[in-house]
């Protein structure tokens, strides 16, 4: 994880020969194995990602009631709290101590994610007013967005091209990976939306497993699941 990151720093531009493999000769996409990892990660930290979760509930629906100041409150900070999802488990999966605290860290990153959160926002709604599959591949297209912004510290237009680019390599199957979160996140939306607690951040959990396998994640380990 880039050092000295700064809550309004715009981000840096990162060498693009990082990703050139990944690219260019592709990659195995197995959802079984980022859901057995994922499920281990989540277990490991499970009252923290919960107490997390509650959290950013409360904070929506609060801000959900002020009208316009709310929906601008949440516009801007919805992408650096669930960031702390995606710095948390980076963590674990370096084997690195984790503080409550650190789910707080993804202001750090304030300025990129926000960018990247309303800049695909827009361009996946054109494509759905345009033709529908355009912002379909682009929601997918988008997965990695975050990781390469926490990661890198990168600069939000690289970090949309550059996780457009990896996703696109295998489109299809990264697509199957995103139904199967979205049929989880289902099922705890169905569970009277408590089960949203538990599937929220393991969707994150899983998402952040896929990352390390598929782009690939400095000083991460292998869990012994």
């Amino acid at each position: 994880m880039e050092q000295g990151a700064q809550p309004f720093d715009f981000g840096r531009k990162v060498d693009p020969k990082t990703f050139e493999e990944r690219i260019q000769k592709g990659y195995e996409v197995d959802p079984s194995k980022y859901l057995k990892e994922g499920w281990e990660i989540f277990k490991s930290r499970a009252g923290e990602f919960i107490v997390f979760t509650v959290i950013i509930f409360a904070i929506t629906i609060v801000l959900s009631k002020l009208d316009v100041i709310g929906s601008l409150a949440l516009t801007l900070i919805t992408p650096p709290l669930y960031a702390g999802f995606i710095i948390v488990v980076f963590m674990l999966l370096r084997q690195q101590e984790v503080q409550f605290k650190d789910f707080f860290k993804g202001f750090n990153y304030f300025l990129p994610l926000v960018l990247a959160s309303i800049v695909s926002g827009i361009l996946v709604t054109l494509g759905f007013i345009l033709l529908i599959i355009p912002g379909v591949y682009l929601i997918v297209s988008y997965l990695f967005v975050s990781m390469l912004i926490v990661e890198h510290h990168m600069e939000f237009w690289q970090a949309m091209e550059t996780s457009r680019q990896i996703v696109t390599k295998n489109w299809f199957s990264i697509f199957v990976f995103v139904l199967m979160l979205t049929a989880i996140n289902l099922v705890g939306a169905l569970a009277l939306g408590i089960g949203l607690l538990v599937t929220i951040p393991l969707s994150a959990c899983l998402v952040c497993v896929a990352y390390r396998e598929i782009v690939g994640l400095q000083g991460s380990a292998e869990l012994n699941a």
